[in-house]
């Protein structure tokens, strides 16, 4: 996709979602989500300003200060020998993923655990921080222990920034995340996403029934299991081994074209 049918797409989405109702971030958190099952898709971008329409009378998009799209900047952090990488390429079903990421525009930072079972559920825990600590403080590391039960040797592994549309369902406890303008830098690499859209919904269970769910198969995306830390480990650091993840970089490829 050129720079400029790129503009064109992110110009049809930005006037789409501002035909949805608004919820407020406190509006938002007050419904919490934070065990959950995450199920994700990867989209083209020229899919997204339709299905959008699809979805704005049964939807709500977060907005902050009059923003609907948000920018948002993570950092990832992994042992020397990528233990949570590898536990994801060779099929662990219990894993971690630890984070510490900035909502740009409320001007938040969080360190984030993410901790997925062998249900498939998915656990979220964090605590604010004031802003990104590439040397953990000691409350950082006393949360990172109590919170996994190990003494984990970590450092920076991946930079990643993004936009991101945020939709509640108005009745059903259900949102959805819509990431945008994927980029990811370490070492001074860096590969960007432009015209790939990761959309994650998050339910109590996968619901097929879902309007969200039911719209995406519309338009022919089914679920499709994959991280967005590994996407971006495999691209920037290819001396890594990432043999069980060739089929879905292969196929996210395609969809990008």
């Amino acid at each position: 996709m050129n720079i400029s049918s790129e503009r064109i797409a992110l110009k049809e989405i930005a006037s789409t979602i501002l035909k949805f109702k608004s919820i407020s971030l406190e509006e938002m958190n007050a419904v919490s989500l934070m065990k959950r099952t995450d199920t994700k898709y990867i989209i083209h971008i020229n899919s997204l300003a339709p299905i959008l329409e699809d979805l704005q009378k049964e939807y709500q998009v977060l907005e902050i200060e009059s923003r609907r799209i948000m920018s948002y900047s993570s950092v990832y952090f992994d042992t020397p020998k990528f233990k949570f990488y590898f536990d994801h390429h060779n099929g662990k079903v219990n894993r971690t993923k630890i984070r510490q990421r900035k909502y740009v525009d409320s001007d938040l930072t969080f360190l984030e655990i993410k901790q997925k079972n062998g249900k498939g559920e998915t656990n979220k825990s964090r605590i604010q921080i004031p802003d990104f600590e590439l040397d953990f403080s000691p409350t950082s590391k006393e949360f990172i222990s109590e919170t996994t039960g190990q003494a984990f040797d970590l450092q920076p592994s991946l930079w990643n920034r993004f936009k991101r549309i945020t939709l509640v369902h108005l009745k059903d406890n259900e949102r959805a995340t819509i990431d945008i303008d994927l980029t990811y830098s370490m070492n001074e690499k860096e590969k960007s996403y432009e015209n790939i859209v990761v959309v994650e919904v998050k339910q109590h269970r996968f619901d097929r029934k879902s309007v969200l769910v039911k719209t995406l198969k519309k338009y022919k995306y089914n679920p499709y299991s994959i991280s967005k830390y590994c996407i971006g480990i495999v691209n920037l650091y290819q001396h890594l081994k990432y043999n069980l993840f060739k089929r879905k970089l292969l196929k996210i490829n395609k969809i990008s074209l």
